[in-house]
């Protein structure tokens, strides 16, 4: 069991989202990764030191019993809801040159159902952190909302929209930017902001701000990433160097997402949220040094972050 000692705090943390199996195939034959964004948010929290709970749909089949495997070893609890059409999965498909991707039914008619068990550990958690949930789904986003008490305080969320899994851009983009208004934090990507809107990151970010988010966390791969509140803070941090070569991208943005939800666990149980901007710029620090590390190893598995002397900041 790779379990590490758990951070002191007031319950577990909900992550609400994505588990699936992640396929790829390349010339040289095909392989599986148990994944997910919302997975990979939750391992990662428990391998930061975080008790995690994590809601999704898992099926009563093989791939589900993967699933279910991987998050006993590292040590987060799963609340799985009805998955009528089996496990989800999404396919890699590089056996042509330029990666082509797919989803299955599963994944592409994902819904979560907040039942008792759901509500209670939301009621109980001190953050619920959720990822690549259906926000084109008018039903879902109401029950998300409907669970979640105090959004302003609790609830961080990242979009994580995916071309092969929406089903409108306009009814997801509607329920993503009345979320983003009442939840404490809001993560987006360089990517997000070009399928959404196609527009720049700094455009979305900026008119997320405007619009009422309190705090953005904007990603933007090998450029590093930002956090910008709404009382004026913004701070940047560029990519962090290592002396190891990136090996696989995949997993970065779930990691920082990762990294950023534990540091405000940590913070709220000495006192209280970071409010400064040498605070935030702590914080992201830190999640640029892990999803660093992260870079360095196959497949989305959050890594921990060496010593920091063995890091260095990309100057700008």
């Amino acid at each position: 069991m790779r379990v590490r000692r758990m951070v002191d705090a007031t319950g577990s943390v909900v992550v609400i989202g994505d588990a699936l199996i992640d396929e790829f195939r390349t010339p040289e034959g095909s392989e599986d990764f148990v994944g997910g964004a919302a997975l990979n948010v939750a391992v990662g929290l428990a391998r930061l030191g975080v008790e995690t709970t994590l809601v999704a749909m898992v099926g009563d089949d093989s791939d589900g019993d993967k699933i279910r495997e991987f998050l006993a070893e590292y040590g987060v609890r799963l609340i799985a809801t009805p998955s009528p059409r089996g496990t989800a999965r999404a396919i890699s498909d590089r056996t042509d040159g330029e990666p082509r991707y797919s989803f299955n039914e599963a994944s592409v008619e994902r819904f979560i159902e907040f039942d008792d068990r759901v509500r209670q550990a939301i009621d109980a958690a001190p953050f619920v952190v959720v990822s690549c949930l259906r926000f084109d789904s008018a039903e879902q986003v109401a029950l998300l909302e409907g669970a979640v008490a105090d959004p302003q305080s609790r609830l961080l969320f990242d979009p994580n929209p995916r071309e092969g899994m929406l089903h409108s851009v306009h009814d997801f983009v509607a329920n993503f930017e009345r979320v983003a208004a009442t939840a404490l934090l809001v993560k987006v990507g360089d990517e997000d902001a070009a399928l959404l809107y196609n527009a720049s990151l700094l455009m979305l970010t900026e008119g997320l701000i405007s619009t009422g988010s309190q705090t953005v966390l904007s990603t933007a791969g090998s450029d590093g990433a930002s956090i910008a509140t709404a009382s004026g803070i913004l701070v940047q941090q560029p990519i962090t160097l290592m002396s190891e070569p990136v090996i696989d991208t995949m997993g970065a943005g779930d990691a920082t997402l990762a990294s950023v939800a534990a540091s405000l666990v940590e913070a709220r149980a000495q006192g209280g949220l970071p409010e400064t901007g040498d605070e935030w710029q702590a914080v992201l620090e830190r999640a640029m040094a892990v999803a660093a590390a992260t870079c360095r190893t196959r497949g989305a598995l959050l890594q921990l972050a060496p010593p920091a002397a063995s890091v260095a900041a990309k100057s700008a």
